[in-house]
């Protein structure tokens, strides 16, 4: 503190202009006005204790030195904030400064298909086709690597069959354990150079001849659904290789739930990765720094930045190279870890992280899409749902039947949000502050206004997580409310307010978390604009889901004395309306009624829709089956063993099975079961253990769908299904 006239010369003009104008006050006389302030701080004066020593002593000048002295205290602190941001900025370079020797971008692009792959075969998981793979990947791949590493015998790539992919996948990601086993048996480190994935595509002739040369008994491709070990082990129990100690096996068991973790559609988005390699870099650069201090912390990453780690460490000769550069060893990846209690390693280790990364960058540390988003939903039965029976999903449908239902496609954003600091309180300013946000324009996705703490002024950071549309103004009011809520205290006081705009920011937020000062606007002039600082981030926009609301409606309902008609005009059928999330109409549906001739042809129910272009017909149930959109699909009941579940098989052009209770992404904690809701799946070849692509509420009559084709086909089967739930009984 003693230091203030040669640290403000230190500095350039803007940053000493301010301590010029305190030095007025002693006529300009810099030495007094250092002097007189320094006394006071050297004793331990705070503000209050000086304006109570200028009350005592009754003198004018320390009145105006009380004033100097919070003006100076302000203008350090100012100088100090400057310099902190100066400093943060340079290590942020200095991490971006790190040369990677891989396109990581590409890299993590290629791994995200391969573990789609994967999770397309999840016998790979566990059971039998693991260790099948275990062995052909130790005793068949590797060694087939090692001999075309050291004399390549083909012009072309080597192409690595998937089940071994998958095991040396899981190897190459404990990085020690991959060089050490390698260097032991092979001599040098195994790398990826001149070798490609199943899944690019690449001719694999080259690779089969030089395999079955190698293994003639063991065929290049793993047969997926022959679960038999017997006579397998045959093969390789004579086998004179030495191999690996390390427990593949339980590597892999582990790595089993990553995919769930990054299989968000924006996770391929070129913005969200580039922003992943970046925050990578910043990573390596604070493990860096804590060797350096000799600081021995277990730094826990993000998923994005783990997404990227991972990629990096598949190339693994390059891997050892830019970390022994970087850091001065090889960065061990421990995955071993999974207990998330607060208290434990993981959570110590991330808060950790946490802490560092902000007091080293200035930003945050936590990204939107980039978090644990907790443990996979649990998996269908699918046994009877195999792929071969499976349209084609590119198959044309009828375009007139997909045009009669026309709704604004919306894109969502995921954001999150840090009220981090405010300054430029008033003086005197007394009470507990909060930020209001809410969104300015109607926004069907966030419709409500909710508050933040600001982390600087509470015990624990609270950070908001939320999705909304991706375009529009998010609005941030600093709320003042009275520190006791007694009867006759001032209400709560609006400090100000400033809006940010969601389209403006999405290439920059969804990249890096931004993080910066915002200026309110007031009603009152203060001398200083009170600012508050955010912390915000944003996911690459994805397509919304579409949420419909079923409303049924008499033709007769608003007439007084409609209980005074004939009894026939009082059946007369309800329309249900079918309402977006506007409360605006798209179509009307009810019940028809059948003409002797439609009779005749074994026509026993159907539906039809009116639409401002006028009825429509729909729907018709033939025998057990209804007939939907012209015949493009047909709905009727899935027979199971379990005779208390009732399945639903929707096929068309693509087949979808309705569950009975919250499946898959429509899992929640407390999982709801019964009739009140139903999820609709998706199974196709890209998703043979099922994608929920609907949630029916059969009893509110709500609908979510995630697919647009899928819009009017669950309109009637949500339709169908409440009003004729045992139509496969009726003839």
């Amino acid at each position: 503190m003693a230091v203030y006239v040669p640290f403000c010369e230190a500095l350039d003009d803007n940053v000493v202009s301010p301590y010029l104008e305190v030095a007025s006050y002693f006529g300009g006389n810099f030495d007094l006005a250092n002097k007189e302030v320094n006394n006071f701080i050297a004793e331990g004066y705070s503000a209050p204790q000086m304006l109570a020593q200028c009350l005592i002593d009754g003198a004018d000048e320390y009145l105006q030195l009380l004033d100097v002295v919070s003006y100076t205290m302000q203008t350090f602190c100012d100088v100090e904030q400057a310099i902190m941001e100066t400093q943060q900025e340079v290590e942020w370079g200095e991490a971006q400064n790190l040369v990677l020797s891989e396109d990581l971008v590409a890299s993590a692009k290629q791994q995200l298909l391969f573990l789609a792959e994967v999770d397309r075969n999840r016998c790979l998981y566990d059971g039998p086709v693991l260790h099948k793979a275990n062995y052909r990947y130790k005793y068949c791949w590797l060694p087939l690597l090692a001999n075309h590493a050291e004399s390549p015998v083909a012009e072309d790539p080597l192409v690595v069959p998937l089940d071994c992919e998958w095991i040396w996948h899981c190897h190459r990601l404990n990085p020690v354990q991959y060089k050490n086993d390698c260097v032991k048996l092979y001599g040098r480190i195994l790398d990826n150079l001149n070798v490609v994935s199943s899944t690019q595509g690449t001719s694999k002739e080259e690779t089969e001849k030089l395999w079955k040369t190698m293994y003639p008994s063991e065929p290049y491709e793993l047969d997926m659904n022959n679960d038999s070990m017997q006579d397998f082990t045959e093969n390789f129990l004579e086998a004179k290789e030495n191999t690996t100690n390390y427990d593949l096996i339980s590597a892999v068991k582990r790595q089993t739930t990553f995919f769930y973790q990054v299989s968000r559609p924006y996770w391929n988005e070129d913005t969200f990765l580039e922003g992943a390699v970046a925050r990578y870099k910043g990573f390596l650069h604070l493990i860096k720094r804590n060797r350096e201090r000799h600081i021995n912390r277990f730094c826990v990453p993000t998923y994005d930045i783990d997404l990227i780690w991972h990629s990096h460490q598949l190339h693994p000769v390059s891997y050892c190279n830019d970390l022994v550069e970087i850091i001065g060893k090889v960065l061990e990846h421990d995955d071993t870890d999974f207990d998330r209690t607060k208290g434990k390693k993981l959570d110590v280790g991330f808060s950790e992280t946490t802490t560092q990364w902000e007091e080293t960058f200035g930003s945050r540390y936590r990204k939107a899409g980039a978090m644990y988003r907790g443990s996979p939903p649990s998996p269908l039965s699918v046994d009877k749902y195999k792929t071969d029976a499976i349209p084609n999903s590119s198959a044309p449908s009828n375009k007139k039947n997909q045009n009669l239902i026309q709704l604004p496609q919306k894109m969502l954003v995921q954001v999150m949000l840090e009220v981090v600091d405010v300054r430029n309180l008033p003086s005197g300013h007394k009470g507990k502050l909060v930020v209001s946000f809410y969104k300015k324009q109607e926004d069907v996705l966030f419709n409500t206004k909710k508050q933040l703490r600001i982390s600087s002024e509470s015990l624990e950071k609270q950070v908001a997580v939320f999705q909304c549309e991706s375009k529009g103004d998010l609005i941030l009011e600093l709320i003042s409310r009275p520190s006791f809520n007694f009867r006759g205290v001032r209400p709560a006081k609006v400090l100000g307010k400033t809006s940010i705009n969601l389209e403006d920011l999405k290439n920059v937020a969804s990249k890096l978390p931004l993080e910066k000062w915002l200026d309110l606007t007031s009603v009152v002039n203060w001398s200083k604009p009170i600012s508050i600082r955010i912390g915000l981030s944003l996911t690459p926009p994805v397509t919304a889901s579409y949420e419909l609301h079923f409303v049924s409606v008499h033709p007769l309902k608003e007439s007084y004395f409609s209980f005074l008609l004939p009894r026939k005009f009082q059946q007369i059928k309800c329309w249900t309306k079918v309402m977006d999330e506007a409360g605006d109409e798209i179509i009307s549906i009810q019940t028809g009624n059948l003409s002797p001739e439609k009779t005749k042809n074994n026509i026993n129910k159907e539906v039809i829709g009116k639409t401002a272009s006028g009825e429509t017909h729909l729907a018709e149930l033939k025998g057990t089956m209804w007939s939907m959109m012209n015949s493009d699909w047909m709905l009727q009941v899935k027979k199971t063993s379990n005779e208390d579940k009732c399945l639903f098989e929707l096929t068309g052009t693509r087949k979808v099975i309705i569950f009975p209770g919250r499946k898959l992404e429509f899992q929640t904690r407390y999982n709801e079961e019964g009739n009140r809701f139903m999820t609709a799946v998706e199974f196709s070849r890209t998703y043979p253990y099922g994608k929920a692509v609907a949630l029916m509420d059969l009893t509110n009559g709500f609908l979510e769908i995630m697919e647009e084709w899928l819009v009017l086909p669950a309109i009637l089967s949500a339709f169908v299904i409440s009003n004729f739930p045992d139509f496969s009984n009726e003839t």
